[in-house]
């Protein structure tokens, strides 16, 4: 695994702040992949989106059925290990493209938030013709980036927390959004490396 370690962008004082942090370390440790360089990279990563969509539905719904208050004590457990099923997708699926020696932690804050924070990462990709590029960014607008990704994500943790309440059902649901959640990561890893993305 490569190690670029990054420090939290604020102390972890309020939710979105310790959001942003989480979310600046994982960009930071770029997982290696086992996977290698495919002669039909769409079918293979769309055959491991789907094998990390039900890993991450299982995992989220798991821990979501502890009820009411003990729920809630779920919450960032759930996020902080769906993210890291959906760091590995990003670095699996760059792999199948050939492309896991330019993958950074760019790329992975724009796949892993593009379809949830999209007005957060629009700083990090540029439309260049046919193809996506992912330009290196200063650390003030990694900063920023991460400011906004932390803002945006405490608001939908309200909603997240709210279906811990509803025994089972809330399960369901939480699992259910996992698996969407991770396909639409996918999508975005699919989308930024099928166009030949190289930057």
């Amino acid at each position: 695994m490569r190690n670029n370690k990054l420090t939290h962008v604020t102390p972890a004082g309020t939710a979105a702040e310790a959001l942003a942090g989480a979310a600046m370390d994982l960009a930071g440790r770029i997982p290696a992949s086992a996977q290698a360089a495919s002669p039909q990279p769409l079918a293979a990563a769309q055959a491991l989106t789907r094998v990390a969509a039900q890993q991450a539905a299982l995992t989220s719904g798991t821990l979501a059925l502890a009820p009411g208050p003990f729920g809630l004590l779920t919450v960032l457990p759930d996020l902080l290990a769906v993210w890291r099923i959906q760091s590995q997708l990003v670095s699996d699926i760059a792999a199948v493209y050939g492309q896991s020696a330019s993958l950074s932690r760019e790329h992975m804050l724009y796949c892993l938030f593009k379809h949830s924070a999209a007005q957060a990462v629009r700083d990090l990709a540029v439309r260049a013709g046919e193809r996506w590029v992912v330009r290196q960014a200063s650390g003030a607008l990694l900063q920023n980036v991460v400011r906004r990704i932390g803002l945006r994500l405490s608001q939908k943790l309200l909603g997240n927390g709210a279906a811990r309440f509803i025994p089972l059902l809330g399960a369901v649901g939480v699992g259910g959004y996992a698996y969407y959640d991770t396909t639409q990561v996918a999508a975005s890893a699919i989308a930024l490396f099928e166009s030949g993305q190289q930057g």
